[in-house]
């Protein structure tokens, strides 16, 4: 049987992206007719993935791994300050364990929906419809519908917020590196403190890549866009060694580091660190195109494992190389040598590369239903338009929002929190109560859901407050430079 329109479209991006494309969980068959040749420009148009049989469990592996490896990363160490340098790690530990789990669950859940209703592939949103349909509660299952909607909604905000994150980083990173343009020097081991140039502020710096910004997302053909996630790949993964080459080196004494931080401080590190965690979208798409999905489930264990040891590796290596002075993202604290200001600029093309994929998942749920109240004929100047409008709403975000480390934060704690953490556990409770579940499962799911609610309430407040204390600031603390 073949899949829905929107489940293809988001098994593509799933093996493009660096960061988490989640799956659309809408599948209405509007969006699998005449409009779908505007958001593909082609409908018949073929993918790699489509184009095989099944992916092998290493590429499986590969995908998971990748797909977590985006600007999220570069804030664990700032967040490892937030927590403690033993109470972040084991934190950062916990956290992927948890995450992981809530990952097979909602692969769990989805097989068993596939299974009851005869389907090859359920995506998140449809596997929570489902989910509240099968609840004991005549209430939620009147409105299950209810359910994809707002996984919909919290998809929405997580990609559009991605993208917002992306253009802060992008505009702190350039800042730097023009301002110590003309202090940089050959030699990466001379220690000296740097006097930047000033120039314009960095929300001129985020205004002056929106025309940039603007004409990758013209791109509507998600097949013109490998060549993106290629260059993001490559560009992403050359500075991500070079940065661990750098911080390995020349640790000082951890003992003048606190082992727990402030209460105050740790919503934060949650919201940052949940940022980096949710790539539970793109489990679905990956188990489906797997050729033997059995071996999926110890395939997401290991890669989760993978990727937890990755992130508290760069973020304790980053908070002891740097203590106090650990910027909002590590890029922003490497030496002004041009070796390391390539780096900045590697990983600026890569994130630049890559605001496209994401962009194109909010893209691909709000568009075809604006597309469908209008004539074909002005199908393609309105899918343009709001292209326009939905990159210039990212860009003005950022800018009322310039501090990377909040805007990450923010974003993990508002919509990553509900996706990664507080849906599964509950879908489970929905989807197996009337078959019977064991009282300790109960306990576990409601604990971990609501571990998550505290989070997203306490990590936005706390995100709100710093942003509210820092309002009217002309220079931010990831807008500096100090060299080692």
């Amino acid at each position: 049987m073949p899949v829905t329109k929107n489940a293809r479209v988001l098994q593509k991006a799933s093996a493009f992206t660096l960061d988490h494309i989640p799956s659309s969980p809408q599948n209405t068959k509007k969006m699998q007719g005449k409009d779908s040749k505007f958001l593909n420009g082609n409908s018949s148009e073929p993918s790699g993935l489509e184009n095989t049989k099944g992916i092998t469990g290493f590429q499986t592996l590969v995908h998971l791994v990748k797909g977590n490896m985006g600007t999220g990363i570069l804030g664990l160490p700032l967040a490892v300050k937030n927590a403690g340098i033993l109470v972040g790690p084991l934190s950062l530990l916990v956290m992927g364990f948890v995450a992981c789990h809530c990952m097979h669950i909602l692969v769990s859940c989805a097989r068993h929906f596939c299974h009851r209703f005869n389907k090859p592939f359920m995506d998140y949103g449809d596997t929570v419809m489902h989910g509240l349909e099968a609840s004991p509660s005549a209430w939620l299952q009147s409105h299950a519908h209810w359910g994809r909607h707002l996984v919909s909604f919290f998809l929405i905000v997580t990609q559009l917020g991605f993208c917002c994150v992306y253009i802060v980083f992008l505009a702190d990173n350039f800042k730097q590196v023009v301002e110590a343009v003309n202090g940089t020097t050959n030699n990466c081991h001379h220690n000296e403190t740097v006097v930047l140039t000033p120039t314009m502020d960095s929300r001129l710096y985020m205004l002056s890549f929106l025309p940039f910004l603007v004409l990758l997302v013209f791109i509507r053909n998600l097949r013109a866009l490998t060549i993106f996630s290629l260059l993001a790949n490559v560009s992403m993964l050359a500075s991500l060694v070079m940065i661990t080459q750098y911080i390995a080196q020349g640790i000082p004494d951890p003992r003048r580091l606190p082992l727990a931080a402030s209460w105050q401080t740790y919503p934060l590190f949650f919201g940052t660190a949940i940022f980096s965690f949710e790539s539970i979208g793109v489990v679905l798409p990956l188990e489906n195109k797997m050729a033997d999905a059995r071996r999926f489930p110890a395939i997401l264990s290991g890669g989760l494992s993978i990727v937890t040891a990755l992130y508290i590796g760069i973020g304790a290596l980053g908070y002891l190389r740097f203590g106090e002075d650990i910027k909002a993202s590590i890029t922003l604290n490497l030496p002004n040598c041009w070796l390391y200001q390539s780096v900045k600029l590697l990983y600026i093309v890569g994130i630049l590369c890559t605001y496209p994929l994401q962009f194109y998942v909010p893209a691909e749920i709000l568009i075809p239903s604006a597309l469908s109240r209008v004539p074909q004929g002005w199908a393609l100047p309105v899918d343009l338009l709001i292209r326009l409008a939905m990159v210039c709403l990212t860009c003005v975000l950022a800018v009322l929002i310039p501090r990377l480390d909040l805007v990450i934060s923010l974003v993990g704690s508002v919509s990553s929190s509900a996706l990664a953490l507080i849906i599964p556990p509950l879908l489970e409770i929905t989807t197996y109560c009337a078959e019977g579940m064991s009282p300790v499962v109960i306990a576990k799911d409601v604990l971990i859901s609501v571990l998550g609610f505290v989070g997203f309430v306490v990590g936005t407040y706390q995100a709100l407050d710093a942003l509210l204390e820092s309002r009217g600031s002309l220079s931010f603390s990831n807008a500096t430079i100090f060299t080692q």
